[in-house]
């Protein structure tokens, strides 16, 4: 059956769409125009001028039924990961085969989702005849949410690069942005290696916070303090007692989501950052066998997780913390006290995750903290400016550097009095840069746990 003229008008439409006149190209037309030119005055070389614009119109044409022959075909595919992780490096890898008999010359480029902000990406590279390509590069999402990976663009060239062709590969796909996995296991590893790694604190354990297992028979080593007399005189020997861990201690996470956490640190927010922390400390706290959950709070209570042990939980915590989002509002510390008693059943550790620039600020809600220490174990982490305290290293070259280093270290003993009047009343406070968090609040887990303090 003959296509008709609409195809055919058509399919000559949609090849000019994808026709590109290249440098080189545009370069002969110039040099034919300056040929052109000098003739006036150079008589002699008139007849160069029209048989090199013949010569470059009859190799351009040449080429571009090169570029839009039958003959010509490649394949190019991306390989995502199952999920991205925030604030971590994610590889992305390409894939690109040449079917053709021919050398070609490709610039490809992947349309990257519009929250990475990158608008100049491409690779060059050149594909040998039925030849393969495998090439990679890294992106590192700095927000949550659903990353839309477009198609990917291919400008193909023959060997003579006067016309170019593009190509669109269909590769749209979504990948979720969730908070740090990555960091996570890292956690995860160090508070379980029975080898100090440098980062996660191994503590001896201070206090009683111990549950009965059972009795057994005394062995050289045993607490002398752990004798069960009572054993000892009915089987007439010493018997002691044996205790394991508390378990089952419920672990709270309560994050501020007001505008107050909206300060940028190494690309993160502060409730990015605290997010992140959160995913790693459950993770931390589900493994020790205790029961963690999740509060989050502005100017209205946002998500509530009551605290539990089961292995969906994570998961709950995970997916939770992928949709939340920053308010441009207050925190209103008078609903996190009233969910507190609402949501939270018994005496436990909330780890509170906001941040207070001024004593004014702390001195407001202070009064509320105090109400909530008074039922649980309260531990306020106060984020460290870390641009400021990095000036102090700076060296002074003029009367503006030492005021400015002034200033600055003004402000830093302005949070040093923040932590200490927390634990004057009694509220345990941490004071850590932002890219520590996660490890310094797994630390401060495991520090109270072993002094038997939850």
């Amino acid at each position: 059956m003959a296509k008709s003229p609409e195809y055919w008008w058509g399919t000559l439409i949609a090849g000019f769409q994808n026709l590109y006149l290249t440098n080189r190209f545009f370069g002969a037309v110039g040099g034919v125009c300056i040929l052109a030119i000098i003739s006036y005055w150079l008589p002699g070389l008139s007849f160069l001028p029209w048989p090199g614009l013949v010569l470059l119109i009859g190799f351009t044409g040449y080429d571009i039924y090169r570029i839009f022959n039958k003959r010509l075909r490649i394949k190019a595919s991306r390989k995502l990961p199952k999920v991205l992780s925030l604030g971590d490096t994610s590889r992305i890898e390409l894939e690109m085969a040449n079917l053709s008999e021919f050398e070609l010359h490709v610039r490809l480029i992947d349309e990257l989702p519009v929250q990475l902000q990158v608008r100049d990406f491409f690779l060059d590279f050149k594909l040998k005849p039925k030849g393969k390509k495998r090439m990679s590069y890294e992106i590192r999402p700095r927000e949550r949410g659903a990353f839309l990976f477009g198609n990917i663009r291919l400008f193909v060239e023959t060997s003579l690069r006067l016309a170019q062709r593009r190509i669109t590969v269909e590769a749209e796909a979504e990948l979720p942005v969730y908070p740090s996995i990555v960091k996570m296991k890292e956690y995860e590893l160090q508070a379980f290696s029975y080898v100090s790694t440098g980062g996660v604190k191994k503590m001896r354990r201070l206090g009683k916070s111990y549950e009965f297992d059972q009795i057994k028979n005394y062995v050289v080593g045993d607490d002398y303090r752990s004798i069960n007399w009572r054993a000892t005189g009915r089987r007439a020997e010493l018997m002691v007692n044996q205790y394991e861990d508390e378990r089952a201690q419920q672990i709270y996470c309560v994050i501020d989501k007001s505008r107050s956490m909206l300060m940028p640190f190494n690309g993160l927010s502060l409730l990015d950052h605290a997010i992140n922390a959160s995913l790693a400390l459950s993770n931390v706290v589900l493994r020790k066998h205790d029961r963690a959950g999740l509060i989050t709070f502005s100017d209205k209570i946002g998500s509530v997780i009551r605290a539990d042990s089961k292995t969906t939980q994570l998961q709950r915590i995970l997916q939770s913390l992928y949709r939340e989002k920053e308010r441009d509002t207050e925190a209103n510390y008078e609903l996190l006290y009233y969910a507190s008693r609402a949501f939270v059943s018994g005496r436990s550790l909330l780890l509170l995750f906001s941040n207070f620039e001024s004593e004014y600020a702390l001195d407001r809600v202070l009064p509320i903290l105090r109400r909530i220490n008074r039922n649980h174990v309260l531990v306020v982490v106060l984020f460290e400016n870390t641009e400021i305290s990095d000036a102090l290293d700076a060296k002074v070259k003029t009367t503006e550097d030492v005021y400015f280093q002034a200033t600055a270290r003004h402000f830093l003993y302005q949070k040093d009095m923040l932590a200490q009047k927390l634990r004057q009343y009694g509220i345990q406070a941490m004071q850590t840069r932002p890219e520590n968090l996660s490890l310094e609040t797994i630390n401060k887990y495991l520090e109270l746990k072993k002094r038997g303090l939850i």
